[in-house]
């Protein structure tokens, strides 16, 4: 069992964000000692771990809860979240492709900024040694 403390360490989430998480039924079933304290399982931290990834790759909350609403609802409903997982991979390789385009144009322009500062410091030496 993990304190809140514990599991945000181990994941960086907030002892807030973890606690909103479960409000929103991103977690849920997360056990508390008699003291009223939560005590995450390797499970909870697991399934942090896919919230986590799935929102850092750009997955709406209300997409994750949704996906989440199906994991509690049984195997029958693995096709939709098979589905609703396929179509995420496709949206994050195609924002990985964007992300692509775009660091080819900005190292171009590196490399054309840079070859222009090379012929600027070379005319600037030139010029000191010709005065």
């Amino acid at each position: 069992m993990y304190s809140i403390q514990d599991v945000s360490k181990k994941t960086g989430l907030s002892a807030h964000t973890l606690r909103y998480y479960e409000k929103e039924g991103l977690i849920s079933g997360v056990e508390r000692s008699q003291g009223g304290f939560r005590q995450y399982t390797d499970e909870d931290l697991e399934a942090l771990g896919l919230i986590c990834c799935l929102k850092n790759t750009g997955m709406s909350l209300q997409e994750i809860a949704e996906f989440v609403r199906l994991t509690y609802q049984g195997d029958y409903t693995l096709k939709e979240r098979v589905e609703l997982l396929r179509q995420h991979r496709e949206n994050v390789v195609q924002r990985m492709a964007e992300m692509q385009r775009y660091l080819d144009k900005v190292t171009w322009k590196i490399n054309f900024f840079s070859e222009k500062l090379r012929a600027y410091e070379e005319q600037q030496a030139s010029r000191k040694d010709a005065g």
